[in-house]
């Protein structure tokens, strides 16, 4: 039996105040995904959340800090898709700039993986000689393999 599929639209919200030289397309996508301000598009630098509201970060940069010093062996877990791809090379090179030289990165298969860090995703870095295993564009909700790990 073929499966069919069937798309909800989204309004656009008609109060959103976004910027008047965005071109009629953006506004109107942006608007459908509840964008409603200016503010809510910036994505330099003094837009993101200040990194000292990020939960652990004192923590993070206390473990990372010691890896480095030590020559631990890093294994960046990243995931496949576009995000995942870029946030992979660029936290292992610029953990490589900042003097980190025993690094490298996993990439895991989807398919056969699964999503998120599985206990086998945990089991694929350790193989790979990992002593830590740093996490990007991961879900929150991999409580098995951060348990196994």
């Amino acid at each position: 039996m073929k499966q069919q599929r069937q798309l909800r639209r989204r309004e656009a919200d008609e109060t959103a105040e976004l910027p008047a030289d965005l071109p009629p397309l953006l506004r109107r996508l942006y608007a459908s995904r509840g964008v409603r301000s200016a503010r809510e598009l910036e994505r330099s630098v003094k837009g993101m959340l200040p990194w000292q509201q990020l939960s652990g970060i004192d923590n993070a940069v206390e473990i990372l800090y010691n890896a480095f010093r030590e020559g631990t062996r890093i294994i960046v877990v990243g995931d496949f898709d576009a995000d995942g791809a870029t946030s992979t090379a660029l936290s292992v090179l610029g953990m490589r700039a900042l003097g980190c030289d025993n690094i490298s990165y996993l990439v895991p298969n989807r398919f056969e993986d699964g999503y998120g860090l599985s206990p086998e995703v945990v089991d694929q870095a350790k193989a790979r000689g990992a002593q830590l295993i740093v996490t990007v564009d991961n879900g929150i909700s991999s409580h098995a393999g951060v348990a196994h790990a």
